[in-house]
């Protein structure tokens, strides 16, 4: 009895997850009815609505979804997990141990993953302006007099979207399950009330309908399969969210609800095509008589708004990830919830991305335009996580080279298959996530080499504390009463900052703290790998903390650790000393000199330690340091 309790909790468990998950992972996925089966069939492929041409579409899409979304990701790249968390940063991080850190990792490896999760921003602000676009036009068909309000509307709802964010999403959230369910629903519902008059469109799923599309189309029936991609556009979010949920409930909600529905709407779109072919210009709205377009406009609105605000998350996700792993200068980072992790809004992002929104509905205008620059950082995105997954078999599970290839390689030839037929769409607006993406990209390399030069500079006039403690002048060293807290990235070497406060004061504080803050390439630390304390001697106390790139490192957390190991540390009593960087650009020339730049600018725009770190600014002296790179 007390097992089956046990199992029936975790069901009902679970069961939760999997609803939840429907509103998080599933709502971009889950509004591509409303434009992907219309854009097949858009004048820029010339497919006419006849019936082979219907059936070999709705083929393709059906396998689409069983390939890419329910082997790929569903069944196959969601077992690549770090400690439960999932996404490419994730991913890159299990491969940092295998190749090393920094200028020892495979150039290939991480400039894969780097640039596969710049692509992500270029995604994020498509992804809010073609989804409310596309449900907004709905009211196109409802009647002609709302023609040249639609891009009004759009702007109104996308700009709440984004002042929404500083609220944050904690009470609104939980609703979000249960009206993704909804709109489930309803895909199922208006999807079978076609397919029971034209039942014959259900034998679509022989992929000999697909193949014969190809053979009477040619040319014309690959270049398509830019419009069918849209039917899988974002199903990398099974992946990424994966740490939220769980494997389990988010395939539970993939299989159980979210593909079946939307199988259920395309071939119910294709039915109602087959029976009234003009019906192809918007062949989703067109599924509901006439009564029930209004409630289907604001029911589509409602969805595509909770497909906005997770992709708009998963873009604040990736930046505190990324900040973590000194990936991108640091910015604010505001927490939204004392109660539920996660929870997060950042700023400078969301007005970034608000403006990328904006400027892509006002240049492009419909959602049939936008078509043409979404689909493009997805397509290539696949293709980064197939190679990076198939260099996490070899090397973490350790598969027979022979059957990693077989695999591999099959996934790969649909990747690029899709990727071929997404990059003609590069002069139709494609240029503009490759454009951010890239952007992004070269300031993540510019941060990360200029860290590393920094870092380089150190070492040069590092002194290892083994040296400077033996020293037999520093028994002879003026102590003030109090404790200073020294913050340094390498805890084996004498802080600069401490050097060049003894260099002007001439005396040192009654106990010093060397703190450390190191990011581990894990999700979370725990236990014991949390922190580390060693007297050195001459009260001298060594401190390394260890976060996950999940964690936000914190000096309270730190001091109540020390408190339980009897080290008083009254946060009002501390001096923090910090270092204030200066960046002086020495030699270079041409593109070096200007990343070089670049990073001297980031580094002097970047968020204060003292904020990132919640360290009270009353209790903080720092020390300016002039480093030539």
């Amino acid at each position: 009895m007390k097992s089956f309790g046990a199992s029936k909790s975790l069901v009902g468990k679970n069961s939760i997850l999997a609803l939840v998950a429907l509103g998080i992972v599933f709502g971009d996925i889950g509004t591509s009815p409303l434009y992907a089966f219309r854009e097949c069939f858009s004048l820029r492929y010339g497919i006419e609505p006849f019936h082979e041409n219907v059936m070999g579409i709705l083929s393709l899409i059906f396998w689409s979804l069983m390939i890419v979304i329910s082997l790929k990701y569903a069944i196959y790249v969601m077992r690549a997990d770090n400690q439960g968390e999932g996404g490419i940063l994730a991913l890159l991080a299990l491969l940092i141990p295998y190749y090393g850190r920094e200028k020892k990792i495979s150039r290939l490896v991480f400039g894969l993953g780097i640039f596969g999760s710049a692509l992500f921003y270029g995604d994020a602000m498509l992804t809010p302006a073609i989804s409310v676009l596309s449900a907004v036009e709905g009211l196109r068909i409802a009647s002609p007099a709302f023609h040249d309000y639609v891009i009004p509307i759009t702007l109104v709802i996308l700009i709440c979207l984004f002042f929404f964010q500083s609220k944050g999403t904690g009470r609104v959230g939980a609703l979000f399950g249960p009206v993704m369910l909804v709109w489930f629903l309803t895909l199922a519902v208006l999807g079978m009330s076609w397919i029971i008059r034209v039942p014959s469109v259900l034998e679509s799923m022989d992929p000999l309908y697909a193949a014969n599309f190809f053979l009477d189309n040619e040319m014309r029936g690959f270049l398509v399969l830019g419009a069918v991609f849209l039917v899988v556009t974002g199903g990398e979010a099974l992946y990424a969210d994966m740490g939220h949920f769980g494997r389990f409930p988010i395939r539970l909600a993939w299989f159980c609800v979210a593909l079946p529905a939307l199988l259920i709407n395309y071939f119910g779109q294709g039915a109602l095509v087959l029976t009234h072919p003009e019906a192809v210009e918007n062949s989703f709205y067109l599924l509901v008589p006439g009564w029930g377009l209004y409630p289907l406009i604001v029911m589509a609105t409602i969805a595509t708004v909770i497909a906005s605000q997770a992709v708009i998350s998963g873009a604040f996700s990736l930046t505190s990830q990324a900040l973590q792993l000194d990936l991108l200068p640091r910015v604010s980072v505001v927490h939204t919830s004392a109660e539920q992790r996660g929870q997060i809004y950042v700023p400078f992002v969301n007005w970034i991305m608000l403006a990328g929104t904006i400027f892509l509905v006002l240049i492009f205008r419909t959602s049939g335009n936008l078509v043409g620059a979404y689909g493009m950082a997805i397509a290539t995105l696949t293709v980064i996580t197939t190679l990076l997954m198939f260099v996490y078999s070899v090397t973490v599970w350790k598969w027979n080279l022979a059957a990693a290839l077989l695999l591999t390689s099959f996934m790969l030839v649909v990747d690029l298959v899709f990727f071929g037929a997404n990059i003609i769409k590069l002069d139709q607006g494609g240029w503009f996530p490759y454009l951010i993406a890239v952007i992004v990209y070269l300031i993540i390399i510019t941060w990360v080499k200029g860290r590393r030069l920094v870092q380089e500079e150190f070492k040069k006039e590092e002194i290892p504390f083994s040296v400077f403690l033996s020293d037999p002048m520093l028994k002879d060293v003026p102590r003030v009463r109090g404790t200073a807290v020294y913050m340094s990235k390498n805890p084996y070497g004498v802080p600069r900052t401490l050097l060049h406060n003894f260099k002007h004061n001439k005396v040192f504080h009654e106990r010093i703290i060397i703190l450390t803050l190191y990011t581990e390439a894990v999700p979370r630390v725990y236990g014991a790998d949390k922190m580390k304390v060693e007297e050195l001697g001459h009260d001298f106390i060594r401190v390394i903390a260890n976060y996950g790139f999940l964690e936000r490192p914190d000096i309270f957390h730190v001091l109540e650790y020390l408190r339980d190991l009897g080290i008083e540390c009254r946060i009002n009593e501390l001096t923090f000393v910090l270092g204030r960087e200066t960046i002086i650009v020495g030699r270079g020339r041409g593109f070096e000199k200007i990343k070089k730049r670049l990073f001297a600018f980031l580094s002097r725009n970047m968020l204060p330690a003292t904020h990132y770190f919640n360290v009270p600014p009353n209790r903080v002296i720092e020390i300016g340091l002039q480093i030539e790179i």
